[in-house]
């Protein structure tokens, strides 16, 4: 039944958009709440219009001075206590756009009625992605994110406190878990880059510390906690290490090393990706990095191993291939194929500078001492990790300007948007700045701008969405916002959300989101439940049985960490 709030406000104007609501002596509206009303309009008949609260007021009516309060309190001065809420519209049925009249009464949805009011009735499908504050589920459309009428999500917060890559994983776990996808769901791939510490390496092991409320909040939403069931880890080989074991502390089991070999290096002119900076593109050497790739391509001949031959001279590492380019750049008998013949001797010393210093950044991760591996991404698993938290910034990268280009080609040449291939990528503002190009720029601007007709969908997070470039975030369908600071937050890129929002998003909680999806025009608040996988060694419980029957994982990851490095127990990380 439903629950009576107050009444339609004839002191304030009402709109077929907005509208005040006196709240009643017994009753209360808080931030959020759904409510409706109606309206008899000749000719049409009964017209309901719902909304969402998205201010509230509290004011002495018969106060003139701001000391009246004391005499109100006390009892000397007549007065009355009124709330007031102001209801942003987000549905009129039917579409007859008139103001709801004064002291018309106002109610809060429930069932059928707060699922019209935020469109969840006209889901065919829907992605679960927590509750709103009065405890009921919220629910996305996924035709907004499978590329059916939009794709790709933008998550902006502060680190740390905005849970941003939480929210990224839950949300691809429901998705996957929920039955929103169907039989789509099992065929479904995700590549996600983990760029901070290892709390994404334990996504296929039960988290520990869950508990029957946290169980029960997944059961609510139509899903069974757990962790993801078909997990692939891939971390780059220790540094100095020969034999391509995989440098990772959190666990032993179900981690494989990547790397490229230096025939692949050449052969799929891998070389800009080294010089992916922000800046780099108004430096004119990168027209030397250009030539000399070609060069590469058209020189390097295979050895075992992955070593090259070129010129007859073997090459077994990047330091040789480093020592070789730049042997080549520094003879003058050589420069003008190495390099073309409009290119100054200055701009050639630029670009072999960087080259050098690269050695230390890229080595580990080109081999000439290794079989090669093929595609970097070609396990099976469902969920596939690329760890690039103990890589250095350049090499990092490197990595997902390859990865990400060798996946969008894959799905070009498939030809078909089906299976999907989401991205999860932290750090955008790093890898897409809205100022300046770089090589990986270009691509997730491809992914952006095409990505949803080839089913390549991109969820990505940044610290600061005024920092990503404008296409990217113009192209995201639903956009998501945890905490913010005060600078950012005045920012135009987040004007989808309302004025009192602006303010909320200042003080949100761990694992509170503000999420807009295209048919709402006010954003719900959302709050997603606990992790049910381990994000730290001490919460990892069992891996699944697939898992372990894959060969690739045949143990749980160790219970403690040998080296500490996840901290005690007391230092929790904010889920």
């Amino acid at each position: 039944m439903s629950e009576s709030v107050g009444r339609v406000l004839g002191t304030e104007d009402a709109t077929p958009l907005t509208f005040w609501v006196g709240v009643g002596p017994e009753a209360y509206a808080q931030l959020d709440d759904v409510l409706t009303t109606e309206r008899q309009v000749p000719g049409v008949g009964s017209v309901r219009i719902s909304g969402v609260v998205t201010a509230v007021r509290s004011r002495h009516e018969g106060a003139q001075f701001d000391s009246d309060v004391f005499d109100i309190a006390g009892g000397l001065l007549p007065a009355q206590v009124q709330e007031a809420a102001e209801v942003t519209v987000t549905r009129v049925e039917p579409e007859v756009f008139v103001p709801p009249r004064p002291g018309a009464e106002v109610q809060r949805a429930s069932g059928e009625d707060r699922d019209r009011a935020l469109y969840f009735d006209g889901m065919a499908r829907q992605v679960p992605l927590g509750f709103s504050r009065d405890g009921q589920p919220v629910f996305l459309n996924p035709d907004f994110l499978d590329g059916t009428r939009g794709a790709h999500v933008s998550i902006s917060g502060i680190s740390g406190v905005a849970t941003k890559t939480s929210f990224a994983t839950w949300m691809l776990y429901s998705l996957l878990h929920s039955g929103a996808l169907g039989a789509e769901a099992a065929n479904t791939k995700a590549l996600i880059f983990n760029v901070k510490g290892e709390d994404l390496l334990l996504l296929d092991h039960d988290n520990t510390k869950i508990d029957e409320t946290i169980r029960d909040s997944y059961r609510r939403l139509g899903m069974e906690p757990g962790a993801f069931k078909s997990v692939e880890v891939l971390a780059p080989p220790r540094e100095g290490d020969s034999n391509g074991i995989p440098d990772v502390a959190c666990r032993s089991t179900g981690v494989d090393a990547f790397y490229w070999t230096l025939a692949e290096f050449c052969q799929l002119s891998l070389l800009p990706f080294v010089f992916a900076d922000g800046d780099d593109d108004r430096q004119q050497y990168t027209m030397v990095v250009h030539q000399v790739a070609a060069r590469l391509r058209k020189e390097a001949r295979p050895k075992d191993n992955g070593a090259i031959s070129v010129d007859g001279q073997l090459l077994t590492s990047y330091r040789d291939l480093v020592d070789l380019i730049c042997e080549r750049l520094s003879d003058d008998e050589t420069r003008t194929e190495w390099a073309g013949s409009a290119i100054g001797l200055g701009t050639v010393n630029a670009f072999i500078r960087r080259l050098i210093a690269s050695g230390r950044d890229i080595g580990r991760l080109i081999r000439g001492d290794l079989p090669p591996k093929g595609a970097v991404l070609t396990s099976e698993a469902q969920v596939t990790v690329v760890d690039l938290h103990n890589l250095p910034d350049r090499a990092q990268r490197f990595v997902v300007g390859v990865v990400l280009r060798s996946e969008f080609e894959r799905k070009e040449k498939a030809g078909t948007a089906r299976p999907l291939q989401f991205v999860v990528l932290d750090e955008l503002n790093k890898y897409a700045p809205r100022e300046g190009t770089s090589p990986i720029k270009d691509i997730l601007l491809d992914i952006a701008e095409r990505g949803r007709s080839l089913g390549v969908i991109l969820i990505g997070a940044q610290q600061t969405a005024s920092e990503v470039e404008r296409r990217i975030a113009s192209n995201s369908a639903i956009r998501v916002v945890g905490r913010l600071d005060a600078a950012e937050a005045t920012r135009p890129e987040y004007g989808f959300l309302t004025s009192a929002q602006r303010m909320r998003v200042l003080m949100a909680k761990p694992g509170t989101m503000f999420v807009a999806q295209p048919e709402l025009p006010v954003p719900l608040v959302v709050n997603f439940p606990f992790p049910a996988w381990a994000t730290r060694p001490a919460e990892a419980g069992s891996a699944p049985s697939a898992t372990a029957r894959s060969g690739r994982a045949l143990s749980p990851t160790a219970k403690v960490d040998p080296f500490d490095l996840a901290g005690d127990d007391e230092d929790d990380i904010p889920f």
